[in-house]
């Protein structure tokens, strides 16, 4: 469930907005927990869990799509929201992996936005009862 986003200082000349969520601290690589595109430049805000209509979301390195939340194996990860606004929509269907993404929008990033988090999982011991 991806956490709510507010969006402001969009471009005028922006036609779409792109969203990557990633972790470059991942043991495998930077891992990708979220992709969407084609949002519309007026959205100023992205409910919790939901997607705004007419965007399209891609295939996150969970094989899936959706957003998949932070959960690193071991340490504090770093995560970034990193928001493009273009000046175009993008072509792309449903499911389109990271490097088809970024190859699209290659050229046409007019400004961009990270918002960076960091994040780590807190091992829980059980409580004696006595």
């Amino acid at each position: 469930m991806n956490p709510e986003l507010h969006l402001d200082a969009v471009p005028a000349a922006a036609k779409s907005l792109v969203i990557l969520v990633d972790d470059p601290d991942s043991p495998s690589g930077n891992w990708l927990h979220w992709s969407v595109w084609n949002i519309a430049p007026s959205t100023r805000l992205i409910p919790e869990d939901s997607v705004p209509a007419g965007a399209l979301e891609g295939e996150t390195d969970f094989s899936e799509t959706g957003y998949g939340g932070p959960c690193p194996a071991s340490g504090e990860h770093e995560y970034r929201f990193i928001a493009y606004a273009l000046d175009t929509t993008l072509n792309l269907p449903h499911g389109s992996v990271r490097i088809a993404i970024e190859q699209a929008i290659e050229g046409h990033v007019i400004s961009l936005a990270t918002l960076t988090g960091r994040y780590q999982r807190i091992k829980m011991r059980a409580l004696a009862h006595a």
